[in-house]
Parts: structure tokens; C-alpha cells; sequence
């Protein structure tokens, strides 16, 4: 077991180190003082971040229903939640692109505004959001499932309100696992190209902008943009998960 254990382990880790020995120090040098690398590399974090922050106020209550209530087709509902993760990314960015373009409700309406998705930062995290909200709400449900309910209908008994029961008592017994979805939504988006290169090719997110160099100028030039990106997405996906069991053993 540990040699079967041992060989995935080297499948996922040895293409990462072999990316990060072929890529000299001068080429790393040069592609932090990129200022259209470092542009790419903020976009795409605090894109991801704002999306998921932003569909994770809907995204949660509705984790809590179906935690909580029984009703028809509930299996559909959760397999619908799950689509995203199983179309491919290129269809998704299809039908993002349909459902936000000047032609559709939700475009015309933003356009009487000012407001244009497409090619625009609030197009990529909607597209960022579609195939990464399944994460958000599944892991949200399931720490819901792992709240007594004996405890919700104690204190509805002892004359506490539903919402101050959720907030007071669901929400922070369920924290951590809303935590690790949050995480996981912000990792999944920022790491999205099929659906973001579709909606908005510019301006570009770092996954767009490696796929642009590798094929502009090859190998050399896109190995250094990646290398980078995969240790700031490290450093702060650490930061996250440091914050996240802060909060919890404040709890």
C-alpha cells in the first residue's frame, strides 16, 4: 500500500518539480519584474476572492435548506448543483457567455447600467463562480448534516427565533466546513481557464496568460509564469486554511 501510495504521490509531485528545476533563477527574476504578470497574477487572485465571497451569501442559506428540508425532486436540485463540475469547461464558458452577453435579460439589464460582462472582471468571476460553486455547497450541506438537530429544536423550544438559531448555533457549529468550501470555491475559480478564456480573453487572468505565452513563444517563456503562480496560489491558499483554524480554535 504504501509503494501504490507512493507512486501517486510521485505522479503528482515529480511534474512540479521538474517544472521548477528546468526554470532558472534570471528567468524568475525577469518574470516577477513583468508588470503584465504581476497585473495577471492580483487580477486573478482578488477576482476569485470577490466571486466567491459574493455567491457564497446565496450559496450558504441554500446549503442549509437542503441540509435541513425534505421536498420534491431534491435529488434533482443536487444534481443540477453538481453539473458544473462534470460539463466541460469550454460548454460552460458557452453558456456563461449566452447568459451574460448584451443579447440576453441578465446582459441588457446590466447594460442599462454601464455594466458589460463580457471582457470585464465581473464576467471571469461569474465564470470562475460557475464551476467552482458546487464545492461551496457541498461541503457547506455537509457540515449542516453534522449539526444535532436536537440542538436547533431546543432552542426554537426555549422561544429563540429560526434566524437567530441559524446564526447562533448552525452557522458556528458548521464554520469549519464552510471554511474548507470557501477555500476550495476560491482555489477551484482561480485556477479556471476553459470557462474565463471564453467569456473574457482579456483582461487576462494568469491561466489565459500562461496558455497566451505558451503559444506565442513555447515552453521557455510560459514555464516561469507558471512556476510563480503555483507558489503565490500556495503561499495564500496556506494563508487561508492559517486564518480559518485561527477562527475555529477561537471558537
Amino acid at each position: 500500500m504504501i509503494f501504490l501510495g507512493g507512486l501517486v504521490l510521485l505522479f503528482i509531485i515529480a511534474p512540479l518539480i521538474g517544472m521548477f528545476i528546468h526554470t532558472t533563477p534570471n528567468d524568475l527574476f525577469s518574470t516577477i519584474n513583468d508588470n503584465q504578470v504581476a497585473g495577471s497574477i492580483w487580477l486573478t487572485l482578488w477576482v476569485s476572492f470577490a466571486g466567491t465571497f459574493v455567491f457564497s451569501i446565496f450559496s450558504i442559506p441554500l446549503a442549509y435548506l437542503l441540509a435541513r428540508k425534505k421536498f420534491l425532486m431534491k435529488q434533482l436540485v443536487l444534481g443540477i448543483i453538481d453539473l458544473p463540475v462534470v460539463i466541460p469547461h469550454a460548454a460552460a464558458g458557452i453558456a456563461i457567455l449566452g447568459f451574460l452577453s448584451r443579447d440576453s435579460v441578465v446582459g441588457s439589464a446590466a447594460a442599462t447600467v454601464g455594466l458589460n460582462f463580457i471582457g470585464n472582471p465581473a464576467g471571469i468571476a461569474a465564470a470562475m463562480a460557475f464551476v467552482s460553486l458546487p464545492f461551496l455547497i457541498n461541503a457547506a450541506r455537509d457540515g449542516f448534516e453534522a449539526v444535532p438537530e436536537r440542538l436547533e429544536k431546543a432552542a426554537l423550544n426555549l422561544g429563540a427565533s429560526p434566524a437567530r438559531v441559524f446564526f447562533t448555533i448552525s452557522l458556528p457549529l458548521a464554520w469549519r466546513s464552510i471554511i474548507s468550501g470557501f477555500i476550495m470555491m476560491f482555489a477551484r475559480g482561480m485556477s479556471e481557464f476553459g470557462a474565463v478564456v471564453i467569456v473574457a480573453y482579456y483582461p487576462m487572468v494568469t491561466s489565459v496568460l500562461i496558455y497566451e505565452r505558451f503559444g506565442a513563444f513555447g515552453l521557455k517563456y510560459a514555464r516561469p509564469v507558471s512556476v510563480i503562480f503555483i507558489t503565490v496560489s500556495l503561499l495564500f491558499f496556506i494563508i487561508l486554511r492559517l486564518l480559518s483554524k485561527q477562527k475555529n480554535a477561537g471558537n
